[in-house]
């Protein structure tokens, strides 16, 4: 711009002392103009040069940027790792306090056996016998104790169930309303007495406790293992029946009608077969 007002004062001056051709006057408004291109080739070139020099800078913020990232997260880790060393230290110390303690506990235990060691040979075999007196006391009670406890342990043992007692349990608890209890001691029964004859009653009443509860399904399986594991059993046309009639409130009237045939064929004699013919028509 300073340029321009150069020529410009230039110029003015030839034309007032009139001293500049015609031809002076092209030439200065040919300067001119080309000094106006290259003032505009130069704004052109600053304007770039700016944006290359602020795509620098911005680019050197977004590095500065993620290298303050990078070093927060590294004296993030180096706080953690410093933590760790406290605590680790802390640990440390405590044990040095523990060792140095019993440091202390076996330096007065050394102290002690430096002054028996001390003592006239008298009061030591004094001190031997006294102690063999008060060991042999000991180990008397001890004796005593084992045996008291021995004794004890013998009383609080329970009595030994029998399948009897054990089933009789089940059946109260059945017909007491408690048919949780009834199923676990039942199951107790079978683990304890698979061979036993009240083993099939057993595994019906377990059925019997899932068809009051109206759970049908369950009572359909547990019914099953009746007929499937005690098919001579007095319990398996009951079961036969039983499930039977769960299937029928299941809905399922195919099934239903299948094992009250099956009942009818091979225990025609029972009273169960009776009531499949009766009630439900089965011939």
């Amino acid at each position: 711009m300073s340029m321009t007002r150069v020529a410009l004062g230039a110029l003015v001056l030839l034309t007032f002392f009139g001293c500049a051709s015609q031809s002076d006057l092209e030439s200065v408004r040919r300067d001119t103009d080309e000094m106006k291109n290259r003032i505009f080739t130069l704004d052109k070139g600053l304007n770039e040069v700016r944006g290359e020099v602020k795509e620098g800078v911005e680019k050197s913020l977004a590095g500065y940027r993620q290298s303050l990232e990078t070093l927060q997260a590294d004296v993030a880790g180096y706080q953690k790792d410093m933590a760790s060393i406290r605590k680790g230290g802390a640990d440390l110390q405590a044990t040095l306090e523990s060792a140095r303690v019993d440091m202390q506990l076996l330096t007065g235990k050394i102290d002690d056996v430096r002054i028996m060691a001390q003592k006239p040979a008298d009061d030591i075999a004094l001190l031997k016998e006294d102690l063999n007196k008060r060991l042999s006391a000991i180990e008397e009670r001890m004796t005593k104790l084992e045996k008291g406890l021995e004794e004890q342990k013998k009383k609080q043992l329970p009595a030994p169930v029998t399948p009897e007692v054990l089933y009789q349990q089940g059946y109260d608890a059945l017909k007491g309303g408690e048919r949780a209890k009834a199923r676990e001691i039942f199951a107790s029964f079978l683990l304890q007495f698979p061979k036993q004859p009240l083993a099939a009653n057993a595994q019906y009443w377990i059925g019997e406790s899932y068809y009051s509860e109206k759970n049908w399904e369950q009572a359909v399986l547990e019914f099953q293992e009746v007929i499937k594991n005690y098919p001579s059993s007095e319990k398996t046309p009951a079961a036969m029946l039983k499930q039977g009639m769960a299937f029928r409130e299941l809905g399922d009237n195919k099934s239903a009608a299948y094992i009250m045939r099956k009942l009818v064929e091979e225990h025609p004699k029972s009273e169960e077969a009776k009531v499949a013919r009766e009630k439900y028509k089965i011939k």
